[in-house]
Protein backbone atom coordinates (compact mmCIF):
# COMPACT_ATOMS: atom_id res chain seq x y z
CA UNK A 1 0.00 0.00 0.00
CA UNK A 2 2.62 2.54 1.07
CA UNK A 3 4.57 1.72 -2.56
CA UNK A 4 1.49 3.06 -4.30
CA UNK A 5 0.17 5.96 -1.80
CA UNK A 6 3.82 7.48 -1.66
CA UNK A 7 4.24 7.74 -5.35
CA UNK A 8 0.73 9.50 -5.25
CA UNK A 9 0.96 11.89 -2.45
CA UNK A 10 4.62 13.28 -4.85
CA UNK A 11 2.34 13.47 -7.81
CA UNK A 12 -0.16 15.42 -5.87
CA UNK A 13 2.61 17.72 -4.81
CA UNK A 14 4.07 17.85 -8.60
CA UNK A 15 0.56 19.68 -9.67
CA UNK A 16 1.84 23.36 -7.56
CA UNK A 17 0.60 25.94 -9.94
CA UNK A 18 4.00 26.36 -11.59
CA UNK A 19 2.80 30.32 -12.72
CA UNK A 20 1.88 31.21 -9.16
CA UNK A 21 3.78 33.28 -6.73
CA UNK A 22 3.63 30.91 -3.53
CA UNK A 23 4.31 27.38 -3.40
CA UNK A 24 1.77 24.94 -2.12
CA UNK A 25 2.92 23.08 1.10
CA UNK A 26 3.80 19.46 0.45
CA UNK A 27 2.61 16.66 2.95
CA UNK A 28 4.78 16.11 5.52
CA UNK A 29 6.21 12.74 3.38
CA UNK A 30 7.39 14.66 0.04
CA UNK A 31 10.99 15.88 1.30
CA UNK A 32 11.57 19.95 -0.19
CA UNK A 33 14.26 21.34 -2.00
CA UNK A 34 14.61 24.87 -1.40
CA UNK A 35 10.86 26.24 -1.93
CA UNK A 36 9.76 23.03 -4.29
CA UNK A 37 8.81 19.39 -4.00
CA UNK A 38 11.23 16.85 -4.91
CA UNK A 39 9.49 15.21 -7.87
CA UNK A 40 10.83 11.40 -8.55
CA UNK A 41 11.81 10.77 -11.61
CA UNK A 42 8.41 9.24 -12.59
CA UNK A 43 7.03 12.16 -12.51
CA UNK A 44 9.36 14.69 -13.97
CA UNK A 45 7.76 16.13 -16.88
CA UNK A 46 3.56 15.38 -15.71
CA UNK A 47 3.58 19.06 -14.12
CA UNK A 48 0.91 21.67 -14.29
CA UNK A 49 1.81 25.10 -16.00
CA UNK A 50 -1.13 27.65 -15.26
CA UNK A 51 -1.77 28.90 -18.61
CA UNK A 52 -4.37 31.79 -17.36
CA UNK A 53 -6.01 33.89 -20.15
CA UNK A 54 -5.34 31.60 -22.92
CA UNK A 55 -7.72 30.58 -25.03
CA UNK A 56 -8.55 27.00 -26.06
CA UNK A 57 -8.68 25.92 -29.24
CA UNK A 58 -12.21 25.19 -29.91
CA UNK A 59 -12.21 24.39 -33.48
CA UNK A 60 -10.25 21.04 -32.14
CA UNK A 61 -12.44 17.75 -33.43
CA UNK A 62 -13.32 15.20 -30.76
CA UNK A 63 -16.03 12.06 -30.59
CA UNK A 64 -18.91 12.74 -27.61
CA UNK A 65 -19.73 9.57 -26.20
CA UNK A 66 -22.61 8.66 -28.50
CA UNK A 67 -19.94 8.31 -31.32
CA UNK A 68 -21.11 11.78 -32.60
CA UNK A 69 -18.24 14.10 -34.32
CA UNK A 70 -18.21 17.15 -31.90
CA UNK A 71 -15.67 20.26 -31.83
CA UNK A 72 -14.99 21.73 -28.53
CA UNK A 73 -16.24 24.93 -29.34
CA UNK A 74 -19.67 22.99 -28.91
CA UNK A 75 -19.57 23.42 -25.75
CA UNK A 76 -19.19 26.95 -25.65
CA UNK A 77 -22.19 28.26 -27.82
CA UNK A 78 -24.90 28.53 -24.84
CA UNK A 79 -22.49 31.05 -23.77
CA UNK A 80 -21.99 29.26 -20.56
CA UNK A 81 -19.05 28.99 -18.02
CA UNK A 82 -17.16 25.23 -18.94
CA UNK A 83 -15.96 23.17 -16.08
CA UNK A 84 -13.14 21.01 -17.78
CA UNK A 85 -11.72 17.94 -17.00
CA UNK A 86 -8.26 15.64 -18.54
CA UNK A 87 -8.57 12.62 -17.51
CA UNK A 88 -9.03 9.15 -19.43
CA UNK A 89 -11.85 6.45 -18.09
CA UNK A 90 -9.70 3.39 -17.36
CA UNK A 91 -7.26 5.05 -15.00
CA UNK A 92 -6.92 2.75 -12.11
CA UNK A 93 -6.32 5.31 -9.40
CA UNK A 94 -5.75 9.34 -9.84
CA UNK A 95 -8.58 9.83 -12.22
CA UNK A 96 -11.42 8.21 -10.49
CA UNK A 97 -10.50 10.37 -7.09
CA UNK A 98 -10.63 14.03 -9.20
CA UNK A 99 -14.03 12.57 -10.86
CA UNK A 100 -15.62 11.21 -7.67
CA UNK A 101 -14.92 14.58 -5.68
CA UNK A 102 -16.20 16.28 -8.99
CA UNK A 103 -19.52 14.61 -8.17
CA UNK A 104 -19.45 15.76 -4.37
CA UNK A 105 -19.25 18.61 -4.79
CA UNK A 106 -21.66 19.15 -7.79
CA UNK A 107 -24.13 17.17 -5.79
CA UNK A 108 -23.93 19.95 -2.96
CA UNK A 109 -23.75 22.53 -5.78
CA UNK A 110 -27.49 24.00 -6.12
CA UNK A 111 -26.42 24.32 -9.84
CA UNK A 112 -26.90 21.96 -12.15
CA UNK A 113 -24.56 21.06 -15.15
CA UNK A 114 -26.60 21.89 -19.22
CA UNK A 115 -28.73 24.64 -17.17
CA UNK A 116 -25.93 27.36 -15.94
CA UNK A 117 -22.65 25.72 -17.12
CA UNK A 118 -21.18 22.67 -18.88
CA UNK A 119 -19.05 20.35 -18.13
CA UNK A 120 -16.73 18.49 -20.40
CA UNK A 121 -14.26 15.45 -19.83
CA UNK A 122 -11.53 14.97 -22.27
CA UNK A 123 -9.98 11.67 -22.40
CA UNK A 124 -5.80 11.82 -22.54
CA UNK A 125 -6.02 8.14 -23.84
CA UNK A 126 -6.12 7.95 -27.74
CA UNK A 127 -7.11 4.53 -27.23
CA UNK A 128 -10.38 5.14 -25.75
CA UNK A 129 -13.56 5.78 -27.74
CA UNK A 130 -17.49 5.91 -27.36
CA UNK A 131 -18.01 3.17 -25.68
CA UNK A 132 -16.11 3.42 -22.44
CA UNK A 133 -17.25 7.55 -22.60
CA UNK A 134 -20.62 6.55 -22.14
CA UNK A 135 -20.09 3.75 -19.52
CA UNK A 136 -18.29 6.31 -17.57
CA UNK A 137 -20.64 9.74 -17.89
CA UNK A 138 -23.48 6.92 -16.81
CA UNK A 139 -22.22 6.26 -13.60
CA UNK A 140 -20.92 9.78 -13.07
CA UNK A 141 -24.52 11.20 -13.83
CA UNK A 142 -26.50 8.28 -11.60
CA UNK A 143 -23.70 9.56 -8.88
CA UNK A 144 -25.03 13.04 -8.73
CA UNK A 145 -28.59 12.40 -8.61
CA UNK A 146 -29.59 14.68 -10.75
CA UNK A 147 -30.52 12.83 -14.42
CA UNK A 148 -31.18 16.46 -15.82
CA UNK A 149 -27.31 16.88 -15.48
CA UNK A 150 -26.98 14.11 -18.67
CA UNK A 151 -27.56 16.78 -21.19
CA UNK A 152 -24.52 18.96 -19.62
CA UNK A 153 -21.92 16.70 -19.19
CA UNK A 154 -19.78 15.07 -21.96
CA UNK A 155 -17.59 12.76 -22.10
CA UNK A 156 -15.31 13.02 -25.15
CA UNK A 157 -12.32 10.77 -26.76
CA UNK A 158 -9.92 11.75 -29.62
CA UNK A 159 -7.12 11.81 -31.73
CA UNK A 160 -3.48 12.21 -30.37
CA UNK A 161 -3.26 15.46 -32.26
CA UNK A 162 -6.16 17.15 -30.68
CA UNK A 163 -5.49 15.64 -27.39
CA UNK A 164 -1.90 17.16 -27.36
CA UNK A 165 -2.89 20.38 -28.91
CA UNK A 166 -6.04 20.93 -26.21
CA UNK A 167 -3.69 19.69 -22.93
CA UNK A 168 -0.64 21.94 -24.32
CA UNK A 169 -2.82 24.82 -24.20
CA UNK A 170 -4.08 23.88 -20.72
CA UNK A 171 -0.51 23.20 -19.41
CA UNK A 172 -1.03 19.92 -18.24
CA UNK A 173 1.46 17.48 -18.60
CA UNK A 174 1.37 13.35 -18.31
CA UNK A 175 2.87 11.04 -20.34
CA UNK A 176 2.45 6.98 -20.52
CA UNK A 177 4.51 4.52 -18.37
CA UNK A 178 5.16 1.32 -20.24
CA UNK A 179 6.53 -0.68 -16.69
CA UNK A 180 3.03 0.45 -15.13
CA UNK A 181 0.97 0.39 -18.21
CA UNK A 182 -0.81 3.59 -17.52
CA UNK A 183 -0.57 7.02 -17.82
CA UNK A 184 1.37 9.59 -15.02
CA UNK A 185 -0.34 12.63 -14.92
CA UNK A 186 -1.52 15.23 -12.41
CA UNK A 187 -4.86 16.35 -10.43
CA UNK A 188 -6.51 19.56 -11.28
CA UNK A 189 -9.70 20.50 -12.63
CA UNK A 190 -10.19 24.21 -15.15
CA UNK A 191 -12.55 26.71 -15.27
CA UNK A 192 -12.69 28.40 -18.99
CA UNK A 193 -14.83 31.40 -19.98
CA UNK A 194 -17.43 31.26 -22.51
CA UNK A 195 -15.08 32.78 -24.96
CA UNK A 196 -13.29 29.81 -24.17
CA UNK A 197 -10.05 31.77 -22.17
CA UNK A 198 -9.11 30.00 -18.75
CA UNK A 199 -9.76 31.94 -15.83
CA UNK A 200 -8.83 29.39 -12.73
CA UNK A 201 -7.24 26.10 -11.91
CA UNK A 202 -8.31 24.45 -8.81
CA UNK A 203 -6.27 21.49 -7.52
CA UNK A 204 -6.51 18.31 -5.76
CA UNK A 205 -8.93 15.63 -5.28
CA UNK A 206 -11.64 17.42 -3.43
CA UNK A 207 -13.57 20.39 -4.76
CA UNK A 208 -15.86 21.73 -2.23
CA UNK A 209 -19.15 23.51 -3.49
CA UNK A 210 -18.30 26.82 -2.51
CA UNK A 211 -15.01 26.61 -4.45
CA UNK A 212 -17.35 25.36 -7.43
CA UNK A 213 -19.64 28.27 -7.16
CA UNK A 214 -17.19 30.75 -6.73
CA UNK A 215 -14.69 29.48 -9.66
CA UNK A 216 -17.61 29.05 -11.87
CA UNK A 217 -19.12 32.60 -10.97
CA UNK A 218 -15.52 34.33 -11.63
CA UNK A 219 -15.54 32.29 -15.25
CA UNK A 220 -19.22 34.03 -16.21
CA UNK A 221 -17.74 37.37 -16.69
CA UNK A 222 -20.70 39.06 -14.65
CA UNK A 223 -23.59 36.63 -16.37
CA UNK A 224 -23.72 33.77 -13.67
CA UNK A 225 -24.46 34.03 -9.89
CA UNK A 226 -27.01 36.17 -7.68
CA UNK A 227 -25.88 39.99 -6.61
CA UNK A 228 -24.92 38.03 -3.27
CA UNK A 229 -22.81 35.54 -5.35
CA UNK A 230 -20.91 38.37 -6.89
CA UNK A 231 -20.28 40.22 -3.43
CA UNK A 232 -19.22 37.14 -1.53
CA UNK A 233 -16.55 36.50 -4.61
CA UNK A 234 -15.30 39.93 -4.14
CA UNK A 235 -15.16 39.06 -0.18
CA UNK A 236 -12.79 36.29 -1.50
CA UNK A 237 -9.64 35.44 -3.85
CA UNK A 238 -7.94 32.27 -4.45
CA UNK A 239 -4.79 31.88 -3.05
CA UNK A 240 -2.76 29.32 -4.73
CA UNK A 241 -0.90 28.22 -1.33
CA UNK A 242 -3.80 26.93 -0.08
CA UNK A 243 -5.44 25.80 -3.83
CA UNK A 244 -8.76 26.94 -2.45
CA UNK A 245 -10.75 30.45 -1.96
CA UNK A 246 -9.99 32.24 1.16
CA UNK A 247 -11.76 35.69 2.69
CA UNK A 248 -10.02 38.67 1.57
CA UNK A 249 -10.05 40.86 3.83
CA UNK A 250 -8.69 43.87 2.25
CA UNK A 251 -11.74 43.20 -0.51
CA UNK A 252 -14.31 42.71 1.95
CA UNK A 253 -12.47 46.36 3.73
CA UNK A 254 -13.32 47.77 -0.08
CA UNK A 255 -16.26 46.31 -0.24
CA UNK A 256 -17.68 47.53 3.13
CA UNK A 257 -16.61 51.02 2.14
CA UNK A 258 -18.61 51.17 -0.90
CA UNK A 259 -21.61 49.62 0.78
CA UNK A 260 -20.91 52.92 3.63
CA UNK A 261 -20.89 55.33 0.75
CA UNK A 262 -23.72 54.28 -1.14
CA UNK A 263 -25.69 53.80 2.35
CA UNK A 264 -24.54 57.61 3.13
CA UNK A 265 -25.59 59.17 -0.53
CA UNK A 266 -28.90 57.31 -0.40
CA UNK A 267 -29.41 59.38 3.36
CA UNK A 268 -28.21 62.73 2.06
CA UNK A 269 -30.81 62.01 -0.98
CA UNK A 270 -33.72 61.18 1.08
CA UNK A 271 -32.66 63.90 3.57
CA UNK A 272 -31.86 66.63 0.05
CA UNK A 273 -35.90 65.46 -1.26
CA UNK A 274 -36.95 66.25 2.05
CA UNK A 275 -35.67 69.83 1.94
CA UNK A 276 -36.90 70.48 -1.22
CA UNK A 277 -40.81 69.26 -0.38
CA UNK A 278 -40.80 71.53 2.77
CA UNK A 279 -39.24 74.73 0.54
CA UNK A 280 -41.78 74.00 -2.31
CA UNK A 281 -44.40 73.55 0.33
CA UNK A 282 -43.60 77.11 2.74
CA UNK A 283 -43.37 79.16 -0.91
CA UNK A 284 -46.44 77.72 -2.16
CA UNK A 285 -48.06 78.48 1.69
CA UNK A 286 -49.07 75.20 2.24
CA UNK A 287 -47.69 73.58 5.41
CA UNK A 288 -44.96 70.53 4.58
CA UNK A 289 -46.69 67.88 5.84
CA UNK A 290 -49.99 68.65 5.08
CA UNK A 291 -51.92 67.50 2.17
CA UNK A 292 -55.15 69.49 2.06
CA UNK A 293 -56.44 72.68 3.48
CA UNK A 294 -59.59 72.74 5.20
CA UNK A 295 -61.89 76.04 4.08
CA UNK A 296 -64.09 77.67 6.59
Amino acid sequence: MKAVVAPLLALLAAVTPVAAQEPAAAPATVALQGNAPLIPPEFKGVEIVEHLGAKLPLSLPFVDETGTNVTLGDYFKAGRPVLLTLNYYECPMLCNLVLAGLVDGLKALDWTPGKEFEVVTVSINHREGPAVALAKKNSHVEAIGKPEAASGWHFLTGKTESIKALTETVGFGYRWDPDQMQYVHGAAIFMVAPDGTLTRYLYGIQYPARDLRLALVEAGEGKLGSVVDKFILYCFHYVPSSQKYEFYIWGAMRLGGLLTILAVGTLLGVLWARERRAMRAEAGGVPPHDHAVTRV
